[in-house]
């Protein structure tokens, strides 16, 4: 088999020849050991800063060549298109932020952005024109327009997905998932949802339309899935009871799932940390072919998974992060060892990450979680 025919026995729940595996993302980090070179690749914060400073082409190229490498060298069967990987923002004249400080910047909106060491991104921390917008059922009642591509996006992720579309599952991007619709953010959402749920209503028919029509120009004919990727839960449990999920969200999501499946032909696996056992049956109403992630330190137990779902989901996941980064290759090597003794019998498993091979990933320890891999994959 290779990497395509592994991956789509697996998502049927048919034994294949060995053990898929893949990740979320590979963070520049380790992509930097892998090519030994400098790389914009899933390098968030100096990509941003380098679009700030008209950068885009210099961008695009390392996105292209590096992104066909890493793959190239690293024996995964699925390739993903996250954040800071494919898509190229479009050049304007407008003021790109000011720097404030070492670590923060602010644009001409007010909005402050904050760097940080330890995710090596930037992030907005304050928006006074989202703290001051209020929200109606007006503001969603006029049908959408359809969005226009992006076509340096498009070739960088079209000359991906050409180079390995029939060898590897690949995961191209869509429309996205609809989610949990939080107007203003999670507490501010929360607090919407509860005083005005005629709007959340509203905004969430409005979103679906908006994906809809952005999946005809997003989805590549030549990719085999997409890997949707908003979070659902914290550790302690979900954002939003079952019964508000059900409620509000889970018709749409489903709409959404089945489109893509029956309009393009498209697998949907979802990616999604923290705890989310209240949501389990509710993600397999939905119709995700695949969960990722499977937090152990959220209390995301792979063996009773496997019991609770394992005949009826894929389950991608299987080595801590937390072993990756601040442990040792023994630990990582047993995380492998456990993940195989209780997932891989009877298929319906992909080894990988609880969430990605995240920046400050030890890369010894990234070798060891490979070669325990491949010690233990066959069937």
């Amino acid at each position: 088999m290779n990497s395509k025919q592994r991956v789509l026995a697996t998502l049927a729940g048919v034994e294949p020849d060995r053990v898929p595996i893949g990740e979320f993302a590979v963070d520049f980090d380790t992509v930097e050991r892998l090519l030994g070179r400098e790389t914009y690749l899933r390098a968030k914060a100096k990509s941003q800063i380098a679009f700030w400073e008209g950068r885009h082409a210099e961008v695009a190229e390392s996105y292209l060549k590096d992104h066909i490498e890493l793959h190239e060298k690293l024996d995964l069967d699925i390739v993903t298109f996250p954040a800071a990987t494919w898509r190229i923002p479009p050049e304007t004249d407008d003021q790109p932020p000011r720097r404030t400080s070492a670590d923060t910047w602010e644009d001409k909106y007010g909005r402050v952005y904050r760097y940080s060491a330890a995710s090596q991104d930037i992030t907005c921390i304050h928006d006074p024109v989202a703290d001051a917008q209020t929200y109606s059922g007006e503001d969603f009642a006029s049908p959408p327009q359809p969005p226009v591509r992006e076509e340096r996006s498009w070739r960088i992720l079209d000359a991906v997905v050409q180079r390995f579309k029939n060898d590897k599952f690949i995961c191209g991007p869509s429309g996205g998932e609809v989610g949990i619709v939080l107007l203003g953010g999670l507490a501010r959402g929360c607090r919407v949802l509860q005083r005005q749920p005629e709007v959340v209503r509203a905004a969430t028919h409005r979103l679906l339309e908006e994906q809809n029509l952005a999946d005809e120009c997003l989805i590549h004919p030549d990719s085999d899935g997409v890997l949707w990727d908003q979070d659902f839960a914290y550790n302690a449990g979900p954002f939003i009871s079952p019964t508000v999920f059900r409620k509000f969200f889970l018709a749409a999501n489903r709409q959404r799932v089945v489109r893509l499946c029956e309009r393009f032909g498209k697998r949907v696996l979802k990616h999604c940390c923290g705890n989310i056992r209240a949501l389990q049956e509710l993600f397999l109403e939905i119709g995700y072919d695949a969960y990722q992630s499977i937090q152990a330190s959220a209390g995301m137990d792979l063996a009773a998974l496997k019991r609770e779902l394992g005949g009826r989901m894929t389950l991608w996941g299987g080595v801590a992060l937390e072993h990756l980064i601040a442990g040792s290759p023994a630990d990582v090597r047993a995380d492998v060892r456990h993940a195989m003794a209780c997932a891989k019998p009877g298929g319906r498993f992909i080894l990988g990450a609880s969430h990605s091979i995240a920046v400050g990933t030890r890369y010894e320890n990234y070798m060891a979680m490979l070669d325990e891999y491949h010690r233990l994959c066959a069937y």
